[in-house]
């Protein structure tokens, strides 16, 4: 065991100690376990500074220093489950009520990307009677940042009304030490509960986070990884063709591990926007804004190699900002005034303070991993 690891365990240890203690009212040897297992956690995080966890265990720091502020007033009565952040509908909580209000028309090219969403999720929810050998349940969107692949699992999600859980490290890692397993088991119970009435999709961005091999790892992360690994073979199963769904979604595949890999039977390029997709996104982020007529969308598409569709968007965004703060710089009623037209040179100005966001180099390692990893 790792000095890493034996420091979690240790903290595991006096967390556990100190929740059980707090549940008993004990709460003088409450705060002292409490505060060694704050301790533990921030001194992992100083032995390991490079860590994308550290976050995560400074959070249960803070969280667990709160408590001892509460239990020190001696105002509150024992804290029960719920008070520990235990709820059971703690990812109830994070289902969305209603489908995320994005259509495929929203999301401009991409149509490799929206074929084999289509065919894996949309295709066997629609009729599972055609599909006898079953379909994939595991879906890996992965690209560059601002290409689309949130708005590609809100529109399948929204195409087949299905409930729609957003996960993230933080919703699995912060929560009582020594708990992040169990909570990746109640996720996905929830969900199975849910697929009884209708389709679910589990959306985790940022998969790289929860998923990724690192250098140096404690024992937490490991645990984590095997359970996931072992929900998604359990809805994998085509004995069992329940109608759960996990879409992952990183910037990062490289740093996935290889067995968590092989789980995403669709694996998809969600690639930066060529010329042509560029000039659709400026077409329709422009399309309620006042232009005028020497705004040439072709040349700014043309200017913009390199853009995400998300910068694209920070651009027409930016250029709008620009002509409204002219109304309130001016000495004049501004509930009444109107903005003037956006002219070429509002777009020129703001594109020669952007620079794209993602670097050719970037965009070559994308497709050497996609050519080793694809499965569409």
């Amino acid at each position: 065991m790792s000095a890493l690891q034996e420091l979690e365990q240790i903290a595991l240890r006096y967390a556990e100690q100190a929740v059980m203690l707090d549940r008993q009212g004990k709460k003088e040897l409450a705060i002292e376990a409490y505060q060694k297992a704050i301790e533990n956690l921030v001194k992992i995080a100083r032995i390991n500074p490079s860590s994308e966890l550290n976050r995560i265990y400074l959070q249960r720091a803070d969280a667990y220093r709160n408590r001892v502020a509460v239990l020190k007033s001696s105002l509150m009565s024992p804290a029960t489950a719920e008070d520990l952040g235990e709820g059971k509908t703690a990812f109830e909580d994070m289902i969305l009520k209603e489908p995320p209000k994005v259509t495929w028309d929203d999301i401009v090219g991409l149509e490799d990307a929206k074929k084999a969403v289509k065919e894996a999720i949309v295709y066997p929810s629609l009729r599972p009677d055609l599909f006898p050998l079953g379909w994939p349940r595991g879906i890996l969107l992965f690209g560059p940042p601002g290409c689309g692949k949130t708005l590609l699992a809100a529109a399948v999600a929204n195409e087949i009304k299905a409930k729609f859980i957003p996960v993230d490290a933080a919703s699995i890692m912060s929560k009582w030490l020594g708990e992040a397993e169990q909570n990746v088991a109640r996720l996905f119970n929830v969900a199975r509960r849910e697929a009884r009435f209708s389709c679910v999709i589990i959306f985790i961005d940022e998969l790289d986070s929860l998923m990724g091999v690192r250098r140096f790892e404690v024992g937490g992360e490991t645990r984590v990884r095997n359970q996931f690994l072992k929900e998604m073979d359990g809805i994998i199963d085509k004995k069992n063709p329940v109608h759960v769904y996990v879409i992952g979604a990183t910037n990062k595949p490289w740093d996935l591990d290889q067995a968590f890999i092989r789980r995403f039977q669709k694996r998809i390029y969600v690639p930066p926007p060529n010329y042509n997709q560029r000039l659709e996104t400026f077409k329709l982020y422009t399309k309620f804004l006042k232009l005028a007529s020497d705004v040439d969308l072709a040349e700014l598409a043309r200017l913009t190699e390199g853009f995400s569709g998300s910068d694209i968007m920070d651009v027409c965004q930016s250029v709008q900002l620009k002509v409204n703060s002219e109304i309130f710089e001016k000495n004049v009623d501004y509930s009444k005034a109107e903005p003037r037209a956006i002219a070429m040179r509002d777009f020129l100005e703001v594109l020669g303070k952007r620079k794209p966001s993602i670097p050719k180099e970037s965009i070559t390692q994308y497709e050497v991993w996609f050519n080793e990893f694809k499965a569409l």
